[in-house]
């Protein structure tokens, strides 16, 4: 069985890992509110252990409205308003799949649970500032979950949607992955939705090849 425990111990106990708690603890003691709350952070991984990673879908950094990020990309608790982009992938999944019905929510722990790893590329964020952390060094730590699951699971399906996610991994997914599935879109949001997002068939092709690995298909139904 693979966990994540081995791979956080190393990263954690990290210089840069380190640094980036520090930064983040500073912000908070100088009154910033920082989405989501620290025992979130790692959200992600939690819920989906390594071993049972079989989708990636790569985020960029957390909703920084109060009580949207719960630590999974895209994803907001239950009680949240659902967010713009999650309404697109909704309407992806409800175009292309017959028996989808859109939720009224937007939690998306469901699909976590199931071996899709809902990963921001950042993961923490300040109050009403989009991209604030993204130079405190996450990008250093995600880059290496990422790494971690291609080097150690037989067989992926990366969900790539907008120029931030596809550049993050290029080099990682452009090394010896040939066993790995690697799908790329436009992001869901309204901006660039409809330049080809809306469409994609991403959440079909992923099962399709799924199952065609002789692994358990995705019930996208939250």
């Amino acid at each position: 069985m693979q966990t994540w425990s081995a791979f956080l111990t190393t990263q954690q106990a990290s210089p840069y890992y380190q640094d980036i708690q520090t930064q983040v603890a500073a912000k908070r003691l100088a009154g910033e509110v920082v989405y989501p709350p620290p025992e979130l952070e790692l959200n992600a991984l939690s819920q989906c252990p390594l071993d049972t990673v079989k989708v990636v879908i790569l985020g960029q950094d957390p909703y920084h409205g109060p009580g949207q990020a719960h630590g999974l990309s895209f994803s907001v608790p239950p009680g949240i308003a659902i967010p713009p982009s999650l309404r697109n992938i909704y309407k992806e999944l409800d175009n292309s799949l017959p028996d989808f019905n859109i939720p009224e929510h937007g939690c998306l722990s469901g699909w976590a649970q199931q071996g899709v790893l809902l990963l921001n590329t950042v993961l923490t964020v300040t109050e009403s500032k989009a991209h604030s952390h993204a130079k405190l060094g996450w990008q250093t730590f995600t880059h290496a979950v990422i790494a971690e699951v291609a080097r150690t699971q037989p067989h992926v399906v990366f969900m790539l949607w907008g120029s931030h996610a596809q550049k993050f991994t290029h080099d990682i997914l452009n090394t010896d992955c040939q066993h790995h599935l690697i799908l790329k879109a436009p992001h869901p949001s309204p901006l660039s939705a409809h330049r080809g997002f809306l469409g994609c068939q991403h959440f079909v092709m992923a099962n399709e090849w799924l199952a065609k690995k002789g692994l358990a298909v995705i019930d996208w139904q939250v």
